[in-house]
């Protein structure tokens, strides 16, 4: 099922439209389960502690799935790039349907975590799989077309999760919540088996696995996530265990960078680097997941606790950020296949985030509910221009044979992104919080005043009630003015992206061929690797 190795994939060869649609269908549904699946399970926590026990080990079935996707990411680029995207894909499919079987029939939360920690190996490959086969089937210039649908997805699995998850919990109970990716999950595996079919490679060598890149990789992103995990909440961000992980995380990754200098297949080859557009999308990506992840977990506790919005309204209430998101995507991506041109909307993103984390810190507790919504539809559009465009421009910054690590490369870097953002911004939010509500409030209201949801809200006296809604608009205000600190960052990287053409964009003048700065691109483009691609 899988193509033969070889160094570099030759053009793939005109696809039927209506076969590439059906496989996009698959690699949707593959993206839907690796997204919603935390969204679903966040509601169903509640009853699963109820019936499981251990309490006291709750955050271990969330750290514990996000730990293996974030550190097995990169190993599924590389294997795609070895050993070929379909059966690495496949593969990747049956572990996350193997992790969820088993988790829904866990006895105990230490069986829960363990088979949590399954599934999130499989989760790894999934968005890794899509992004890279994607890529491999259609051009960069017509992939644009496409960003639309891959923005719905996301703003599906963000805006559905928690109405699904509630609904399986309270109807068919919290086991339904693993079990309903296994439908899911075999139509697309059956879909993906019988129709994908991508272009093959001559086999001339047996590939040689960095093992020990593999390991050195593997145990600093585990210790980077648990350090932004577990500072400031479970461990103090002075103790000797985070300090402890930071210096195993820094010296993991360093011995990572060192190995990678010598291995002969490395799993993230540091000459993809050297492209300045590739380097500025994994910086831009880092920093468009440290915020919209922070925003995502920020704005629900602002209007919960000040505008008074239950748990499922304030996932709606997203509306207008995700809304303003997919179709500023489906826009860029039209207008990036009509033109060939993307260097103005990484600027314009960058920003639109600026400009909207601004107005969003300016929220307070007279913010209506139609303001705030039109401040997060400005967030919203920048991350809009920015979310799929990163990829895009990514991908066509490398040779084909490297198009795997150069998804997961990008991918890992947003995961990165969105573990710092949280606990970066989260640290700074409860600080405040507490600071305030000690001013303010006092009293045992303090140690778990970052922690009320609406319900709880309503039975404090109101003022002590008032002193809260204070409190949580100040450390909103913080959280998100540090947040547009950081999109400064991002929209000053953008100025410098180079308009390199996309492949596939048609007739190119021989300027603007040579145009491409990376070394490894030309001698790709020399070796007519870069042929143009129809679909």
């Amino acid at each position: 099922m899988s193509e033969p190795l070889g160094k570099a994939a030759p053009v793939p060869e005109a696809a039927p439209p209506r076969s590439v649609r059906v496989v996009l269908l698959a690699l949707m549904i593959a993206m839907l389960l690796a997204m919603l699946d935390n969204m679903i399970i966040g509601t169903a926590m509640p009853t699963i502690v109820g019936e499981l026990g251990g309490l006291a080990h709750l955050s271990w079935v969330v750290t514990a799935y996000t730990l293996a996707t974030a550190a097995s990411t990169p190993i599924w680029g590389k294997l795609g790039d070895l050993y070929g995207r379909k059966g690495t894909f496949l593969t990747s499919i049956v572990i996350f349907l193997i992790g969820s079987a088993l988790s829904g029939m866990a006895q105990d939360m230490g069986q829960l975590i363990g088979f949590r920690a399954v599934q999130g190996l499989g989760a790894g490959g999934l968005m890794v799989g899509v992004m890279a086969i994607i890529g491999d089937l259609i051009p960069p210039r017509e992939r644009g077309k496409y960003q639309g649908m891959m923005a719905g997805v996301m703003a599906l699995a963000m805006i559905g999760g928690p109405l699904v998850g509630g609904t399986i919990t309270d109807h068919w109970g919290w086991r339904w919540s693993f079990y309903i990716n296994l439908p899911l999950g075999a139509v697309a595996l059956a879909m993906v088996t019988t129709v994908l079919h991508l272009p093959k490679r001559d086999r001339d060598h047996r590939p040689r696995i960095d093992y020990l890149g593999a390991v050195l990789l593997t145990v600093g992103i585990t210790a980077i996530v648990l350090v932004t995990t577990w500072g400031g909440t479970e461990y103090a961000w002075g103790s000797s265990v985070i300090v402890g992980l930071t210096a195993l995380g820094v010296a993991a990754l360093a011995g990572f960078l060192l190995v990678q200098t010598r291995a002969a297949e490395p799993i993230m080859p540091l000459h993809i680097f050297r492209n300045r557009n590739f380097t500025l999308m994994s910086v831009i990506g880092f920093l468009t997941g440290f915020v919209m992840f922070g925003a995502i977990l920020f704005l629900p506790l602002y209007q919960q606790a000040v505008q008074g919005a239950s748990a499922t309204n304030s996932g709606l209430l997203l509306l207008p950020m995700l809304l303003a998101m997919m179709a500023v995507s489906l826009i860029a991506g039209r207008v990036t296949t009509d033109t060939g041109k993307y260097k103005i909307f990484p600027i314009i993103g960058g920003a639109l985030m600026v400009a909207g984390l601004f107005l969003l810190a300016q929220m307070d507790t007279e913010t209506s509910r139609l303001t705030s919504g039109v401040y997060m539809a400005v967030l919203g559009a920048g991350m809009g221009f920015l979310m799929q465009i990163t990829m895009l421009v990514a991908q066509n910054s490398v040779e084909m044979k490297d198009m795997g690590v150069a998804s997961s490369s990008t991918t890992l870097f947003r995961t990165l992104g969105s573990s710092f953002g949280v606990a970066i911004m989260g640290a700074l939010f409860t600080g405040r919080v507490q600071d305030e509500m000690a001013a303010r409030g006092g009293g045992a209201a303090t140690q778990q005043s970052a922690q009320l949801d609406a319900a709880s809200l309503a039975k404090l006296p109101e003022q002590l009630r008032e002193a809260y809604q204070v409190a949580v608009s100040s450390g909103t205000h913080l959280a998100f003015l540090v947040g547009a600190a950081v999109a400064v960052l991002g929209f000053v990287a953008a100025l410098f992206v180079k308009e390199v053409p996309l492949r596939g964009a048609g007739p190119r003048s021989a300027p603007a061929e040579e145009d491409r700065e990376d070394d490894g691109t030309q001698r790709e483009r020399k070796e007519g690797r870069l042929a143009d691609t129809a679909v």
